[in-house]
C-alpha cells in the first residue's frame, strides 16, 4: 500500500483529498503547512506528496526546494495541488522543482491520472 503525505492548509481540501485517496486504499498522512511536512517526513517515508502551494508558514514553493536538497528524498514525486491556474503557473510550478501540478477544484479522473503516472 503506497503512502501520500498530504500538506494543505484548508481543512475542508485535506479532507476531500483524504476521502478521494483512501477510497482508493492509499494510506494519507496529513500536514496543516510545508513545516509541518518537513517535521515528519522521515517518520511517514510517503511515497508521492500532494502539496498545496499558498500555505501560511512554509509555502509549497519554500516546501519542495528544501525537500528535494536532501538526497534521501530527490526523487520521490512532488505533486503540486493549487488554485493557481493562470497561464504561465503551471511552468513555474514544474520550474520549482515539482513533479506535477494539479488544480483545484480537485478532478479525480487527472487526480488518478498524476498518481498513477508518478508511481509507476
Amino acid at each position: 500500500m503506497k503512502t501520500i503525505l498530504i500538506a494543505e492548509d484548508n481543512p475542508v481540501n485535506r479532507e476531500l483529498l483524504r476521502e478521494l485517496l483512501e477510497v482508493r486504499g492509499y494510506t494519507v498522512v496529513e500536514a496543516c503547512n510545508g513545516q509541518e511536512a518537513l517535521g515528519i517526513i522521515d517518520e511517514v517515508n510517503p511515497d508521492i506528496l500532494l502539496v498545496d502551494i499558498g500555505m501560511p508558514v512554509l509555502d509549497g514553493y519554500g516546501f519542495v526546494r528544501k525537500f528535494k536538497e536532501n538526497p534521501k528524498w530527490a526523487k520521490v514525486p512532488v505533486l503540486a495541488v493549487t488554485a493557481y491556474a493562470m497561464q504561465g503557473d503551471r511552468q513555474k510550478i514544474l520550474d520549482a522543482g515539482f513533479d506535477g501540478y494539479l488544480s483545484k477544484p480537485i478532478d479525480v479522473t487527472p487526480l488518478e491520472s498524476e498518481l498513477s503516472r508518478l508511481l509507476h
